[in-house]
């Protein structure tokens, strides 16, 4: 069994990797006030078999979609880094390479230019008819069963591996088990109000689903087990029906193929699969099955013959940040340094998804909306990709000292 000076030192670097883009959060804040004496408690809470996960926050959001989310305490999100930093190296070579999600060096520009590499191959760079099928689970993360996904992940360990990262297998398990079957309804503060869930379907809420079923959409373990939950239908797809061009991004199912009765056939094969192996089910409602010449929606893109577009919905989105920025740069008389670095980090997102699909003059369009005050603190690329601060008309507008100094 490790050393608990191993474990504490391993819960330190994983403390180190959880703080990444969470610096400023209230919760790692709180934490990092006291982080010896937290990481001290949690490697003894682990040590002595005594680690409970915390109550997380439940709250809903409405970007992109309407949603439901739980957020794991800061010391929680310790352990899952911890898990993912020694699992995540044996698990990513179980998968097929064509798994998008959650994955180095991949995600879903990745994602979106496999599958279009897909089509062109199929289609001989669309000279040869061809028909692409796509399909989504009902629910995805709240029907996934805990006790599946235990066996899923126990399975991909290597018997005879007994350490991770210095950590014995026996707490590996101990802290997947704590992780995965953690009643997470039961053990929750609501953020807001419980009114805040109207206008959400019960399918797409825990609180309507048993203790047994269903992970919180946006923790790091939940991303890396949809992407195991679903590996054994990923290898059937690839391996056992021969379907050379399939991709997932977590419950996103790509297939291409020049036969647009045999996708139809696959259909029912595939739902009962699902159903029968990992209690899941086919939203009736998302099969879609065209022409690659239509295009086909994924993954934030619209993918057409010899170019891409991005989708209404971020278009939309997109339109809504500018209208937000364009409200706090006319109303704001004072800016700190922070507030520009979110402004700027917003634009930068968009900025960045939009530059690779044709978009150049939706682009220029938006970036024409923003109100003259913005080009006062930014500065925009001739590319139209990113936005950068001006730093010195802040600095001598705003920082007391700066004047004086120059």
């Amino acid at each position: 069994m490790e050393t608990f000076e191993h474990l504490l030192y391993q819960l330190h670097l994983s403390y180190l990797h959880a703080r990444k883009n969470k610096r400023n959060t209230n919760n790692q804040l709180r934490f990092e006030m006291y982080q010896e004496e937290g990481l001290m408690q949690l490697a003894k809470a682990i040590y002595e078999r005594k680690y409970t996960p915390k109550p997380c926050i439940a709250f809903i959001i409405h970007k992109p979609v309407m949603r439901e989310i739980f957020a794991a305490d800061f010391t929680d999100r310790i352990v899952h880094h911890l898990l993912y930093r020694c699992l995540y190296p044996i698990i990513d070579l179980k998968l097929i390479n064509d798994t998008y999600s959650c994955r180095v060096g991949k995600g879903t520009l990745y994602g979106i230019n496999r599958v279009g590499k897909f089509i062109r191959s199929c289609s001989n760079n669309y000279s040869k008819e061809t028909y692409i099928l796509k399909l989504d689970i009902q629910a995805y993360f709240m029907n996934m069963q805990h006790q599946i996904i235990y066996d899923k992940v126990l399975a991909m360990l290597p018997e005879k591996k007994q350490n991770y990262l210095g950590i014995s297998k026996e707490t590996i398990l101990y802290l997947l088990k704590q992780t995965i079957f953690n009643p997470i309804k039961e053990n929750c503060r609501i953020k807001g109000s419980r009114r805040d869930w109207d206008g959400l379907p019960t399918s797409k809420s825990l609180f309507h689903y048993p203790n047994t079923t269903g992970l919180p959409i946006g923790n790091l373990t939940s991303q890396v087990f949809g992407n195991v939950y679903m590996n054994d239908f990923d290898h059937l797809v690839k391996k056992e029906l021969g379907i050379k061009y399939y991709g997932r991004y977590v419950d996103d199912m790509v297939f291409v193929n020049n036969d647009k009765n045999y996708l139809q056939s696959i259909i029912p094969k595939l739902s009962d699969f699902l159903l029968s192996t990992l209690k899941l089910t086919i939203h009736p409602n998302k099969i879609v099955l065209v022409n690659a010449n239509e295009g086909i929606q994924f993954l934030g893109q619209i993918i057409k013959p010899y170019r891409n577009y991005v989708s209404n919905r971020t278009k939309n989105n997109f339109y809504q940040a500018i209208q937000k920025i364009n409200k706090t740069m006319a109303e704001v008389p004072e800016f700190s340094w922070q507030q520009l670095c979110d402004i700027r980090a917003i634009l930068n997102s968009y900025l960045g998804i939009l530059q690779h699909a044709a978009t150049f003059n939706l682009r220029k369009n938006m970036m024409s909306r923003l109100i003259g005050r913005f080009y006062d603190f930014f500065f925009v690329s001739k590319k139209l990709d990113k936005v950068i601060i001006n730093e010195d008309f802040w600095l001598w507008h705003f920082s007391p000292s700066y004047r004086f100094i120059n």
